[in-house]
């Protein structure tokens, strides 16, 4: 487990501020995620995940635009989503995105499918939210058939049907690594399953261990559907800092203004810091330095089973070189002794 693990880094394009408080411009946020995610793969971090959003608290929109970006100044690191929604896009457009990414970054783009947690993207795309669960399922259908670039001939009710259609550009591998996300839908788990892909976890709230079971189910399902054994990773929360008071001071009022905006969308009591803290220390929330970050990590792995996970480094406002140096700790630090902590 220690050594064919992969460790991954997550982020939204989250609109942060300068030193003195002042938010930036969306385009300089943009270059500073470009910049988080070269230093990335020059720590050797096996993977990058850029979310979708279409709302005025972060910064990307067209996240492979982004990886394409990031693709021209690195070597290594793997290129993805977190995620792609897949619900209000075209599912041929969406292969032949990460089709072109394949080969601008020479084999190392993947996909991370979900419905996304936000919703903005469907009347900004035309869609309606009462067919939000049939959107995904016929999409996913249509997704999984796409990465097998062979002929597909498909018909559903959410978009064009398709006769021996061929999609364009093939990859030089012959498919793109692509995941699904599930945020604790028994449902979803074995569709994903169903369907072949690889599951990924959004361990957003509670103790990761709780998703065990989900793992389960899904080893489970992907034996009745006579599928080959695929990874699961987990999308988890956290921050790294020097020290785990500094981590906390740093990440609380940003997360907690973060935390706030989101209950207030959703009708969540307000975060205090007594709650936070305590999920740092038995929930999602990895945050600390990078000795406590690790074992979290460690735990996590362990109690999940998991093949990589993908902590999600930026959370709320705060600023570009406390994000930095969140990455280096966890390119130098975090993710050796995470090694040493699993090989113990």
């Amino acid at each position: 487990m220690a050594s064919e693990l992969e460790f991954g880094l997550h982020s939204f394009g989250d609109v942060t501020v300068d030193a003195k408080g002042t938010r930036l411009p969306f385009a300089r946020v943009i270059r500073n995620v470009v910049e988080q995610a070269v230093l990335a793969d020059r720590l050797g971090v096996d993977a990058i995940g850029l979310g979708e959003h279409h709302r005025d608290d972060y910064a990307i929109s067209a996240p492979e635009i982004v990886l394409a970006a990031i693709a021209g100044q690195t070597e290594r690191i793997r290129l993805g989503t977190a995620v792609t929604v897949l619900s209000s896009d075209d599912p041929v457009r969406v292969f032949e995105r990460f089709a072109t990414l394949d080969a601008v970054s020479q084999g190392r783009a993947e996909i991370m499918l979900g419905r996304g947690s936000f919703t903005e993207s469907f009347p900004l795309f035309g869609y309606d939210l009462a067919d939000y669960e049939r959107l995904f399922e016929e999409k996913l259908e249509l997704m999984a058939r796409l990465l097998d670039e062979e002929p597909v001939t498909w018909q559903g009710t959410v978009r064009a049907p398709l006769k021996q259609q061929q999609v364009y550009p093939k990859t030089e591998s012959g498919r793109i690594r692509t995941w699904v996300g599930v945020g604790g839908s028994p449902q979803s788990v074995v569709r994903a399953a169903r369907l072949g892909f690889p599951l990924a976890l959004a361990v957003i709230g509670g103790e990761p261990a709780r998703f065990a079971p989900y793992v389960e189910l899904y080893h489970r399902a992907l034996d009745q559907f006579g599928q080959e054994r695929l990874p699961v990773t987990a999308h988890v929360p956290g921050f790294v800092a020097d020290t785990d008071t500094e981590a906390v001071d740093l990440l609380w009022p940003h997360a907690r203004d973060l935390l706030n905006r989101l209950g207030r969308e959703r009708g969540w009591p307000p975060m205090n810091r007594a709650r936070f803290e305590a999920d740092i220390a038995d929930g999602a929330w990895h945050v600390g330095s990078p000795e406590t970050v690790a074992r979290k990590i460690a735990k996590t792995v362990q109690a999940l089973g998991l093949q990589r996970i993908d902590l999600k480094y930026a959370n709320g406002s705060m600023a570009h070189e406390h994000l930095v140096n969140a990455v280096e700790l966890y390119g130098t630090t975090v993710i050796p002794r995470v090694r040493e902590l699993l090989a113990e």
